[in-house]
């Protein structure tokens, strides 16, 4: 089992004087990048949300989203600036007196005046916030990783496929290589033939330039390392390291796609015969089908 870097979680949970809620959601990054937002008031979470989530992360960027509400009766006081309350309550005076008007202030316009109440956030207590964030936390986690395994099995059957398409195209290649061969031999010996006219042909000056045509376009040694790739990328999809771990495998499939190219690139290259260059560019195809594919992978 594998995981995709794209998911999202979500938890909430009410304890006795506060309830929690968080959202966890992902998208595709060559690394690991972590980003969360809750209320000021409570930065004292970021470094914990973001060592926790890199427990159960390795891959994507990944938002965190922590909403808490505190009961109510536990969460602000309100106060009276006295200092400010005084030095608009003099102000008043000065204005009655200068442009000698009635001073007609009351306790209502002067609570009116910015800033004289003060509302005061209580004191909270840090470690009990975070063992009730950490809680819901751990069940948006789980919900968020498994999300992400959900669309890592597709992706893994996708993938699959595509690879035993190239293991298909492994095989006709691996067969008809040997016979472009046989025709290139019969071919040189007609045209060999036709050139001088006569049934007496040197027939080891055939096989010489035969056997160096077929040097040059065996591909034995990319097709056995083609099947040795592919067998590690399935390897690699069912192994430990992908199984609830907090392994990068996508980084490492990444790295084997591109030595598969780079068979496939060589055999082409090599490719004499029509039919086995269409395969290889059926094998290209997959192959970069593949790739697109593991951009996807944790």
């Amino acid at each position: 089992m594998i995981k995709s870097m794209t998911g999202f979680g979500r938890a909430q949970e009410s304890f006795e004087n506060m309830t929690v809620t968080v959202e966890l959601k992902s998208v595709n990054h060559r690394y690991l990048e972590i980003s969360s937002r809750f209320y000021r008031g409570f930065s004292f979470l970021e470094d914990k949300l973001k060592s926790y989530i890199q427990s159960r992360v390795s891959r994507g960027k990944v938002e965190c989203f922590v909403q808490i509400e505190i009961a109510e009766g536990n969460y602000s006081e309100v106060k009276v600036n006295y200092s400010l309350a005084d030095a608009y309550f003099a102000l008043m005076g000065e204005l009655s007196e200068r442009y000698n008007i009635e001073n007609d202030l009351t306790v209502t316009s002067l609570a009116r005046c910015p800033e004289v109440f003060e509302i005061r956030k209580t004191e909270t207590d840090e470690e009990e916030v975070w063992l009730a964030v950490k809680t819901v936390l751990e069940t948006a986690a789980d919900n968020f990783v498994k999300m992400r395994a959900g669309e890592g099995t597709a992706l893994r059957s996708n993938i699959l496929e595509m690879a035993d398409n190239i293991i298909r195209n492994v095989e006709y290649i691996e067969e008809r290589s040997p016979e472009t061969v046989k025709e290139y031999n019969e071919k040189l010996l007609t045209r060999m033939r036709e050139f001088l006219d006569t049934a007496s042909v040197d027939e080891q000056r055939v096989l010489t330039e035969a056997a160096i045509f077929a040097d040059k376009v065996a591909v034995a040694e990319e097709t056995v390392r083609l099947r040795s790739h592919i067998k590690q990328l399935r390897e690699m999809l069912d192994s430990d390291a992908a199984v609830g771990s907090n392994v990068a495998v996508g980084r490492k499939l990444d790295f084997l796609v591109q030595e598969i190219n780079r068979e496939a690139n060589t055999i082409g290259s090599k490719a004499q015969d029509v039919e086995i260059a269409k395969r290889v560019i059926e094998m290209k195809s997959d192959i970069e089908k593949i790739r697109e594919q593991i951009q996807n992978i944790e």
